[in-house]
């Protein structure tokens, strides 16, 4: 990857929130095997560059089958403890001072895992992380849209004890045929509650599932939304509200939303004045993580340090943030833009 040195510099020291990372597509196959032996399972890999090797797909429907193949080494608090706290030292390597991550509890409790298991050991790591690394972060509960809406409320009667831990839900999993629309009922009552909304959209679904997500689930954010720009009213109605998309850079390559990153559609996104972020989506499946899907755009696309300044300041804006901590990180931001004028 060909990026200058000072640009390559400006990124790596550039304050940045994270807004779109499945904390299951954080799994290096490193840790894989070390849980496996921890908790005596079986993997279909011989080796750690076999794991690697089988982390190659040609779409969504590939990846996310491998991708519920890994999570069956996640059993105990300590293993999501260990899974979320390496991601988080990870980010804060790649100056991220900020992250809302996802999680998907339903692929842990149809395996007997209980919903308390996971979110205290993600709690704790966050916890570690906001002391030890000067963090801060927030979690989001994400439904498997390829299951029915009663599938999700009752992963949301479980979540209610929890509730103080989460910031919001989500939507994920196979996005073809589940149209956001699927679940109005379940984001009606999270909104009730006072959670945040966001979905997956207009990554391999059409610009319609966008639409849906504004307009039927009410969402705070897009994540995804590649395919908005499709439609011209969608896309002004998006600049109009203000919408933040999470984008992927590496993700839509590797799942071939994007057939060469030089025709990534996020310069057209900045040009158009959307609120957009990038992000890494599940770094361990697609090969980098969020400094390295900011090189990879720049690389591709020659952004300038003034768009990187933009993306960062963006993901902070779109982060469920309260007024203070986000006039601080946006500070930082400026701060660091004038020491590298």
């Amino acid at each position: 990857m060909i990026v200058s040195g000072k640009v390559e510099a400006l990124i790596r020291g550039l304050p940045k929130a994270e807004l779109h990372v499945h904390l299951e597509g954080t799994l290096e196959p490193e840790l894989m095997f070390d849980l496996a032996r921890r908790n005596h399972i079986d993997l279909p890999f011989p080796s750690i560059d076999a794991a690697r090797e089988a982390y190659r797909f040609n779409n969504l429907q590939e990846f996310l089958d491998l991708y519920y193949q890994g999570m069956a080494v996640l059993r105990t608090e300590e293993d999501f403890f260990d899974l979320t706290y390496a991601y988080l030292k990870r980010a804060h390597d790649d100056g991220v001072r900020h992250v809302e991550m996802f999680f998907d509890p339903q692929g842990h409790t149809e395996r007997d895992v209980s919903f308390g298991e996971v979110i205290r050991g993600i709690t704790r790591a966050r916890v570690t992380a906001e002391s030890s690394l000067s963090m801060s972060t927030k979690l989001i509960m994400c439904f498997l849209r390829h299951l029915p809406e009663s599938d999700a409320f009752a992963t949301y009667s479980e979540a209610e004890p929890w509730l103080e831990e989460i910031v919001g839900i989500g939507l994920d999993s196979s996005e073809l045929g589940h149209p956001p629309s699927k679940f109005a009922r379940v984001f009606q009552l999270a909104r009730e509650d006072g959670l945040k909304t966001v979905a997956h959209a207009g990554e391999e679904g059409p610009p319609e599932y966008v639409r849906e997500a504004v307009e039927i689930l009410g969402v705070d954010r897009i994540d995804h939304g590649n395919r908005a720009l499709e439609d011209p009213d969608l896309v002004r109605r998006l600049v109009d509200d203000a919408t933040t998309l999470t984008v992927c850079p590496l993700s839509n390559l590797r799942l071939c939303v994007v057939d060469d990153m030089r025709s990534h559609p996020i310069r057209k996104m900045l040009e158009l004045d959307l609120k957009v972020t990038v992000n890494s989506d599940d770094p361990a499946y697609f090969g980098g993580y969020v400094n390295d899907n900011f090189m990879a755009v720049h690389d591709a696309l020659t952004l300038t340090p003034e768009e990187c300044m933009v993306l960062a300041r963006n993901s902070f804006e779109g982060a469920f943030l309260d007024a203070d901590s986000r006039a601080a990180y946006l500070d930082e931001i400026r701060r660091y833009a004038e020491q590298q004028a």
